[in-house]
């Protein structure tokens, strides 16, 4: 069929039989007869119709004679057959035929002139033929006569022709030597295009014709002269051997090696490029280092050229020495990367010629490839540590020959990340751990940590020193993660994204997924990113205006003293002295309603803390990411970390934990027992601290007395400490910071510094939560071995940062009532009365006044600042807790009483407790019991008396005696007497 449709477009001469003797078998059976062919072109036919048909039959059809038309026909029928589709299919078939058939026929009648006059012409030459025939044949005759007269003119001619061949054969060879003479200007020309196979191939062919030529004396010196060119081609070609440690080009390298092999020196060339590859290395880091100390120097005379790389390196420059040291890796990288390369380059050379050899080829030539395979690949293998011990020795001598401590701490960061990638380029590289790099940057880090640390504290106690303990104004969404110290911590967390800041991180994670080799393996480097300007991002931190205050002050206006509690306390009172009941009083549940948040306000307040916090803050971050960019020192900077919290706590301690009722101590109290951390106090408030408050837990004396011994240099401030030198020990130590003259804490109507206090301290405690949020990351970066530490330091310090609460704000409730006054109005009431009393006492009332302006007070200085819940109820409590005791040392002043003095007693104290509940939510009311069972206690039988003695150690030694003397005293000798005092004493003797 393809003859049929080439006919039909080029229509050939061929006669119709010879194309019907070239069809296949198949279509032969097909071929129309002359009547057929007669009755094609008598049918009326459409010839674009026609054309139609025939474009529309299937391409195979057209293809080679093997094609089996009936069984691709067969294998296009359906798996269902239905009559209708097969006569469709038949038919189209059919068409399809019938104009085929036509246009084969119209072609046959078209040609049919043509071929009748070309069968004419082959007949007039076929007779033209025979003639000619006839007339060779009478010429091969005559030839032969010729050829007997002139045998002796024919051997002449043969001796001639091989005079001829004679000199033809030396034409050629000195023809030959000539081209040899010559083959150094061609030689010079193949090595200026560096093609070095060409060259040596040119070259032993040279050698090998030369030896053919060896009984020419001319050829002996030529011999010689190409002996020289072949080693002065070796030379170039080492040359460029050298070359690709650099740059590798892979066809340059291909010529390289392809040439080597010629030279059969395949070995030989492997020794040669670690050769090379280390003096590059060496040359290198020269050359890069050598630029910068020239470019700083200017124009001294110092001749740095001679100096050792190691002298060399220290004489860079604080501010050429980041520079440096990314060009310095840029360089190495590129060194490495071109070892790289070589090893892939051998390796994908390797595969490619494990295939077959050549029948011609000799085992001994196949054996000698394995050996030079072998030795290149375990020669590369070996390399790999060479080299890379090589650059780690380089980069080495660079890190240590500057001196880091005084770096800022950004340079710091970058210099650990540049290394930090060298180091990971080095694991990519030869599965190396780096210990040389990791050993010189640990002692650069611990130094510059240490001095970078020292120079934090010193600044953190500056700012201690300065700070006047201000809100600072962060959003109510403040948290850590929108600082830029803690942006590092981002990859670690796993946020959640939008979905296109999803698809740009699995993009990034897909390219993290690439070793550093297969990303910069064409263009690029790995150490360009280090210079590269980062993009601000701005932190979105800080309040905008004041609306919180706004707020709280609006919150508060509903919270004044002359329409809430107050008013209804001074009804109250009128009513009692009137003896009239009150119309209208705000119920209990009222004010528990107005009064619950307790000065919180609302949920959504921004955290408390100042700007130093926000500092410290700042600076664990960036301790945090020195630590993630270098972990072997990652127990000595969450060490600092701890430090930099404890200072926090301490200072916080010093300024508003000690009391200064009296001249506060200079050191933390070393006592136990029921002092409890404060200093010595004056008035009635001592009678409270030696009755056991215990407002200093064990857990938290044991870590202020860790920290001022192990981190405040209590020294410093003598004039005669500065004179000697400092030790290592106070080099690690602080002063103690001194609180600033800005702050007040004297004054009454801000309660003391309230506010001042409730800023340190909760600041301090949202410091603490900020901490915990760390813990889980801090965690996995410190060494297993060191973990107890960690988990010490949270236990131990993190978590009794809360417990400040009760002895600052402790300082507050002792001097926000006048316990004293109220101890003076008791000593003047009566309570040997002999009738029972239905009127409670005046020191109540006075109590209960101080209580009353004490809470407005507290919502004055709750407008400026917000205080929280779990502060305002230790301050509740601190009041409470000394009021009550207050009253049990004033009960256990009195001299005399009668039953109805006790059930005035309990009269007054029943009374203070219904007014004071309506002021506050604190439930239960601290130290209640404390106050009824020693009421109580004073109807007590002698022998109730001495084991109320052994079970309530909790009341001091003067008030358990004035039971006995003033309860028991007229219904008991002396003998009982004393031996209940006794007991007394015995009991407090332990305390002493």
């Amino acid at each position: 069929m393809q003859k049929i449709k080439s006919l039909m477009t080029r229509q050939g001469l061929k006669s119709p039989q010879e194309s019907i003797t070239d069809l296949s078998p198949v279509e032969n059976l097909r071929i129309p007869s002359e009547e057929e062919l007669r009755e094609l072109r008598e049918q009326p036919v459409d010839p674009q119709a026609e054309q139609e048909i025939i474009d529309g039959i299937e391409e195979v059809y057209f293809s080679d004679d093997s094609f089996d038309m009936v069984q691709h026909e067969l294998e296009k029928l359906p798996t269902e057959l239905k009559l209708l589709e097969l006569e469709e299919c038949r038919d189209k078939l059919k068409r399809q035929q019938a104009a085929v058939s036509r246009k084969v026929a119209d072609l046959i009648l078209e040609k049919q002139p043509a071929y009748v006059k070309e069968l004419e012409r082959v007949t007039a030459l076929q007779t033209n033929l025979q003639l000619a025939a006839v007339i060779c044949t009478n010429a091969r005759r005559q030839l032969s006569v010729s050829k007997e007269g002139f045998t002796e003119a024919c051997l002449g001619l043969l001796a001639n022709q091989r005079k001829r061949q004679l000199l033809t054969g030396l034409l050629k060879s000195l023809r030959t030597i000539k081209t040899l003479q010559r083959t150094d200007v061609r030689l010079s020309e193949m090595l200026e295009e560096e093609d070095y196979p060409g060259a040596i191939q040119l070259c032993l062919e040279c050698q090998k014709a030369a030896s053919t030529f060896k009984h020419y004396s001319c050829i002996s010196e030529l011999n010689s002269k190409l002996q020289d060119t072949l080693e002065q081609i070796e030379e170039q070609l080492d040359v460029a051997l050298s070359k690709t440690c650099k740059h590798f080009d892979v066809s340059h390298y291909t010529k390289v090696q392809l040439a080597y092999t010629l030279l059969g020196k395949t070995q030989t060339a492997m020794d040669q490029l670690h050769m090379h590859f280390t003096q590059a290395i060496h040359n290198t880091v020269f050359q890069v280092v050598l630029g910068y100390v020239e470019l700083c120097a200017g124009n001294a005379d110092t001749k740095f050229q001679k100096m050792q790389y190691k002298d060399l390196c220290t004489h860079i420059t604080l501010d050429s020495y980041i520079p440096c040291l990314t060009d310095l890796c840029k360089a190495l990288w590129e060194v490495m990367l071109s070892y790289h390369r070589t090893m892939r380059w051998h390796e994908e050379h390797d595969k490619q010629a494990t295939t077959p050899t050549p029948e011609d080829a000799t085992q001994a030539e196949s054996d000698e490839l394995v050996i030079d395979r072998g030795y290149v690949k375990k020669k590369l293998e070996h390399g790999l540590t060479r080299i890379w011990q090589d650059v780690q020795l380089k980069v080495k001598a660079y890190i240590l020959g500057t001196d880091m401590s005084n770096f800022k701490y950004d340079d710091f960061i970058v210099v650990l990340d540049v290394i930090s990638r060298l180091m990971q380029v080095g694991e990519e590289f030869c599965n190396s751990k780096s210990e040389v790099l990791q050993e010189s940057i640990k002692r650069q880090s611990v130094n510059y940590f240490k001095n970078y640390h020292r120079a934090r504290l010193e600044e953190l106690r500056m700012f201690l020193e300065n700070e006047t303990w201000e809100l600072c104004p962060v959003k109510s969404n403040f948290n850590i993660s929108q600082l830029h110290e803690f942006k590092f911590m981002d990859q670690c967390r796993s946020p959640s994204l939008s979905p296109s800041r999803k698809d740009e991180s699995t993009a990034n994670l897909i390219q993290e997924e690439l070793s550093l080799f297969q990303q910069y393996l064409q263009e690029g480097n790995p150490f360009e990113m280090h210079i590269e300007q980062k993009e601000e991002e701005t932190e979105d931190v800080l309040a905008s205006g004041y609306e919180s205050d706004e707020l709280e002050k609006s919150a508060y206006q509903d919270y004044d003293s002359d329409s809430d509690v107050p008013e209804e306390l001074k009804q109250d009172y009128v009513d009692e002295q009137t003896g009239d009941v009150p119309l209208k009083s705000v119920s209990r549940e009222t004010i528990r309603s107005k009064k619950r948040s307790d000065y919180n306000l609302n949920k959504t307040n921004a955290p408390i803390l100042t700007n130093t916090t926000l500092n410290v803050i700042r600076l664990v971050g960036k301790y945090m990411q020195m630590m993630s960019i270098l972990k072997p020192i990652a127990f000595d900077v969450i060490h600092c970390v701890s430090q930099l919290f404890d200072y926090y706590l301490y200072a916080v301690y010093a300024f508003f934990g000690r009391n200064d009722m009296s001249v506060p101590s200079p050191s933390l109290p070393t006592h136990s027992g029921r002092e409890s951390g404060t200093a010595r106090l004056v008035g009635p408030a001592c009678l409270y601290e030696s009755s056991g408050l215990g407002l200093i837990s064990s857990r938290l004396r044991t870590t202020l007395n860790r920290i001022q011994e192990s981190l405040i240099d209590m020294e410093a401030s003598n004039e005669n400490a500065g004179m000697h030198g400092p030790s290592e020990d106070k080099k690690e130590k602080v002063p103690s910071p001194h609180l600033s003259q800005m702050v007040v804490l004297t004054n009454s109507g801000t309660l003391y510094g309230l506010a001042q206090r409730v800023v340190a301290t909760e600041s301090l405690v949202f410091l603490a939560e900020q901490f915990e949020s760390l813990q889980s990351h801090l965690d996995t970066m410190m060494p297993a071995a060191k973990k107890p530490f960690l988990q010490q330091f949270y236990s131990q310090t993190v978590s009794t940062a809360s417990e400040l609460r009760k002895p600052i704000y402790w300082i507050v409730a002792a001097k926000a009532i006048d316990y004293e006054q109220m101890l003076l109005l008791m000593s003047g009431v009566k309570w040997d009365i002999r009738e029972i009393m239905s009127q409670h006492n005046i020191y109540v009332d006075v109590l209960l006044k101080e209580f009353e302006m004490f809470n407005e007070r507290l919502a004055d200085v709750s407008k400026h600042v917000r205080i929280p819940l779990p502060v305002s109820n230790v301050l509740w409590e601190h009041c409470i807790r000394l009021a009550n005791r207050t009253l049990v040392e004033g009960y256990a002043n009195v001299k005399k009483c009668s039953n109805e003095g006790r059930a005035l007693m309990q009269l007054d104290f029943q009374q203070f407790l219904m007014k004071l509940e309506k002021l506050t939510d604190l439930r239960p009311i601290p130290d209640k019991e404390f106050v009824e069972t020693y009421i109580k206690a004073y109807y007590l039988t002698e022998n109730d008396m001495e084991q109320f003695i052994k079970n309530h150690r909790e009341y001091s030694m003067k008030q358990l005696a004035n039971l006995v003397n003033v309860c028991l005293g007229s219904h008991i000798n002396k003998k009982a007497r004393q031996k209940l005092l006794a007991a007394i004493d015995d009991i407090d003797r332990p305390k002493r």
